[in-house]
């Protein structure tokens, strides 16, 4: 979900060869679940091999990756550790919630409502651990450094924002809140996007700068974490009921004993716990980035032993990387 802070945050819009020669960190599981979501076909089933494996996020990584490594960008991926005891509630509700989509999915089968079937079909993404697997194998096989969040991806990538990466490619705002210096949004190279009910909108990369963001909004860090609980995040997803992006900033700056401000406002949750899973989360600081050379068997193996992918699609990969080709017929999810 992150943070709904969008509206307040100052976005300047880039062209990815700006990014030619720049390091990014990119939240590996914001993206898979960007590609099992939206990579399906018109009913919502998503694409599958012939064994009935879902191939969806190989699909979204083996065209949009190579696309941007000919763009010159310097990728680097981060997997998600163990997650905060806060986010395992969170999850559960999640786990709730796509139940429910599942059995209105059912209903929408037996109506061949082929809008109503996409539109909860994408309520129901999962992501898997042999998904993250194969994730894994192939952007090493790209030649891509993979770092292992100790916890939380998003908190290990906004740290390395501070050190060797120049931003993090996240949709998400929550970054901002774990200190991540730039966020680049929408990076995909045909800039449009997919929506639930099947259609597609035109969308440009972006760039936020969290200096900017802290300035425009009047506040500091601790006081943007504590506007971030006020409306809601991944450790508190409701935030207070009643509270918006404008109030939320208004009592931040208001209000200096924020232990009598959430009691006031009947806040269910204990800030204290959430504040400091943002200031604490635990991130690796002695990582190396190192890119390698492309193991052209190893993505052969993945792509078309083991899961049906054509020849001519698993080419492309290589001629993408060798030399800017045309866009393929994928760039419609992309």
């Amino acid at each position: 979900m992150g943070v709904q802070l969008g509206k307040l945050i100052p976005k300047h819009e880039i062209k990815i060869e700006a990014l030619n020669g720049k390091t990014v960190a990119i939240d590996a599981s914001n993206m898979l679940y960007q590609f099992l979501s939206s990579i399906r076909q018109q009913d919502g089933t998503p694409l599958k091999d012939s064994n009935g494996n879902v191939t969806s996020h190989l699909v979204g990584l083996s065209s949009r990756i190579p696309k941007l490594m000919s763009q010159g960008l310097k990728i680097c991926f981060v997997l998600d550790g163990k997650s905060p005891e806060l986010k395992l509630k969170e999850r559960e509700e999640r786990e709730e919630r796509k139940l429910i989509a599942e059995e209105k999915l059912k209903k929408a089968k037996e109506l061949e409502d082929t809008e109503l079937m996409y539109k909860y079909s994408m309520q129901t993404t999962r992501l898997d651990k042999e998904m993250i697997k194969e994730t894994k194998e192939l952007i090493e096989a790209l030649g891509l450094p993979v770092i292992q969040a100790p916890s939380e991806a998003e908190a290990q990538a906004s740290f390395m924002t501070t050190k060797d990466v120049y931003a993090i490619v996240s949709q998400d705002y929550d970054s901002l809140l774990f200190g991540a210096q730039k966020i680049v949004r929408n990076l995909t190279i045909s800039q449009r996007k997919r929506l639930p009910n099947g259609s597609s909108v035109s969308i440009k990369p972006e760039i936020i700068y969290l200096e900017e963001a802290l300035k425009t909004l009047e506040l500091n860090q601790d006081q943007l974490i504590i506007a971030g609980i006020l409306i809601g995040t991944d450790f508190n997803n409701k935030g207070v009921k009643g509270i918006g992006p404008k109030n939320a900033i208004k009592l931040v700056k208001t209000n200096k004993d924020y232990s009598k401000m959430f009691k006031s406002l009947n806040a269910d949750f204990d800030w204290k716990e959430i504040y400091d899973v943002f200031k604490k989360m635990p991130v690796m600081k002695d990582y190396n980035l190192k890119w390698a050379g492309i193991n052209e068997d190893k993505i052969r193996e993945l792509l078309i032993e083991k899961h049906d992918f054509s020849k001519e699609r698993v080419d492309k990969i290589f001629e993408t990387l060798g030399r800017k080709t045309g866009q393929s017929g994928l760039d419609k999810w992309f």
